[in-house]
């Protein structure tokens, strides 16, 4: 019987920005179709644990295995190709353009492509964003709206969609995906990650709001100085335990 392996397993990351330390062996195991919850206090490294596993700023020294092969994530194109996308807070969006653009923002299909020239098909942007659109339960009254006309969490929601426009990745990172929304917006965002986690998409979010974390998370990993000093099930623990390991004496904590 072949032994089953994680969909993504971190080992012992390193990362230095001149002689600071931002990772100091940071490790961390995700399961298939698992959602699990990146949290700590600023300056932990959260974000560039991120963006090493997504090759934005590849770690110095470490491992990194997708379902049990060792792979190189030296630029966000390399992670793109092994399935592995990035919603970042800033959701990169280009605001002057409508839903369908965005969601198929520089990955257009073409009627026609001569290089120097082409035609985009834009019956078929507008009929698969749609059908993106239905399969999220993601509600946009108006998509030929430019995005920025769209809510903050309308416009996360396209930033999502973009992401799985082609159907599950291997592991779908969001980076703070409800900060500075409203209650509304929020509850809509986190009935969209709902609905992700129920297609069994793999999920990594960095959040700082532990009320969303116990919600969509299976587990929570807590990252100290650079590194993940422990991962709890939600089920076992309270959110007064997460703050403790967050700002709490550090030893005693077993990753």
């Amino acid at each position: 019987m072949q032994e089953k392996r994680p969909l993504l397993e971190v080992r012992n990351l390193e990362k230095r920005f001149g002689g600071v330390r931002a990772l100091q062996g940071a490790s961390l195991i995700i399961e298939a179709g698992e959602t699990i919850a990146l949290v700590g206090d600023n300056g932990a490294g959260k974000s560039t644990f991120v963006k090493s596993i997504a090759g934005v700023q590849p770690a110095d020294t470490g491992e990194i295995l997708l379902n049990g092969k060792p792979v190189s994530i030296r630029t966000p194109k390399d992670a793109g190709a092994l399935g592995i996308e990035v919603v970042y807070q800033d959701l990169a969006l280009a605001n002057s353009l409508d839903v369908a653009a965005n969601v198929f923002l520089g990955d257009e299909p073409r009627l026609l492509n001569l290089g120097w020239f082409s035609i985009p098909d834009t019956k078929k942007i507008a009929r698969e964003t749609a059908e993106t659109l239905k399969r999220l339960r993601i509600n946009i009254p108006d998509p030929n709206r430019p995005v920025a006309n769209l809510s903050g969490g309308q416009r996360q929601a396209v930033a999502i969609g973009r992401s799985v426009r082609k159907g599950l990745r291997e592991l779908l990172i969001l980076d703070e995906p409800t900060a500075a929304l409203g209650v509304e917006e929020v509850r809509k965002v986190l009935a969209l990650i709902e609905s992700l986690k129920e297609s069994g998409q793999s999920m990594l979010i960095i959040s700082h709001d532990l009320e969303h974390v116990f919600r969509v998370a299976d587990r929570v990993a807590v990252m100290r100085q650079g590194r993940v000093i422990a991962t709890r099930r939600i089920a076992d623990v309270t959110k007064t335990d997460v703050v403790r390991l967050i700002v709490g004496d550090l030893e005693g904590a077993v990753a």
